[in-house]
């Protein structure tokens, strides 16, 4: 297919500093990896606040342009750490808003934000495309965790799970002209594992994937084949990485055209020696410690980063 090619790393994300930060109880039905501590609301919110500056500060001393946001007190969004799940940005100057599951977890999508990066922050939006009416039919697609994509190549990965349906993913995929290469994953347990991203993180050269956690080997194979023929080197990790979040990468350039991946402490130390060495050859590692939030709410750092892709406005 003759399609728009698109850079496959940001130099710029957006982050939601927290403010009202817990364990979502909303969503612990369909996140098995959230809820691990026995901390109270507002010890999570304190340890939440202290780790979201580790981070944004790891990626400002490597080059990397973070551009935050307070989340809002009223109405309470716990889980507005990750703001991947609501919206997407794309070169084209394309936001992408998305349908999620919990209710409490809607009114994350906030147009100020989306308006402030065009006024404030020197980005052209052209055009907004919402898919938040397929939550009237029950469907969701949570986003870049919903849906791990390989922009270069305009293929989006997805594992299907109560956050991530078939018909969404499809309204998406035609929009955006992407293709879909939609397959099952599981945890240990064989739950199904509730995002994408998870489990894979695809950067420029070198993907990553727990592939197995796919039990279907002719979904695995697809997965893995799609992968290499799209020139990445694949790295896989083991089910006890997937659930130290080693899965949950993100890579990113810095301005002097360094590729960074951006990771918690948890994940790093969980890699083998060779496994780092691979990733080494690709790009550089940041990172920094993030237990609890990662404890509290199933997510990591690619979590917490929406890649902020849209071209710069005019002068």
């Amino acid at each position: 297919m003759n399609k728009n090619k698109e850079p496959q790393l940001a130099g710029a994300v957006l982050m939601i500093r927290p403010v009202r930060f817990q364990s979502n109880p909303i969503t612990a039905e369909s996140n098995r990896f959230q809820g691990k501590t026995s901390a109270t609301p507002e010890q999570q919110q304190a340890a939440a606040a202290r780790q979201f500056e580790a981070i944004a500060a790891a990626l400002t001393g490597q080059g990397i342009r973070v551009i935050s946001f307070d989340d809002t007190p009223e109405p309470h969004t716990p889980d507005a750490i990750f703001p991947n799940n609501w919206v997407s940005f794309h070169a084209d100057g394309t936001v992408v808003l998305y349908p999620m599951l919990a209710e409490n977890r809607r009114t994350e999508r906030r147009m100020d934000i989306v308006d402030s990066l065009a006024d404030q922050h020197g980005f052209e939006v052209r055009r907004i495309i919402d898919l938040s009416d397929h939550e009237n039919e029950g469907h969701y697609l949570e986003g870049t965790g919903s849906m791990v994509l390989d922009r270069s190549n305009r293929i989006a990965y997805a594992c299907l799970s109560p956050r991530t349906h078939l018909d969404a993913l499809g309204d998406f995929a035609q929009r955006m002209d992407y293709e879909v290469v939609a397959f099952d994953a599981v945890d240990r347990d064989g739950a199904p594992i509730y995002h994408t991203n998870v489990l894979m993180n695809v950067g420029e050269s070198l993907a990553v994937i727990c592939d197995a956690a796919i039990p279907d080997p002719v979904q695995r194979d697809a997965v893995m084949k799609s992968l290499a023929q799209s020139g990445h080197e694949v790295l896989s990790l083991t089910m006890q990485q997937l659930e130290s979040f080693a899965g949950n990468m993100l890579e990113l350039r810095t301005p002097s055209g360094k590729s960074l991946i951006a990771m918690s402490e948890q994940a790093r130390k969980s890699l083998s020696g060779e496994q780092l060495r691979i990733i080494g050859k690709h790009a550089a590692i940041v990172s920094a410690p993030i237990d609890d939030i990662e404890r509290s709410a199933g997510g990591s750092v690619r979590c917490m980063l929406a890649e902020i892709h849209l071209p710069a406005g005019r002068q």
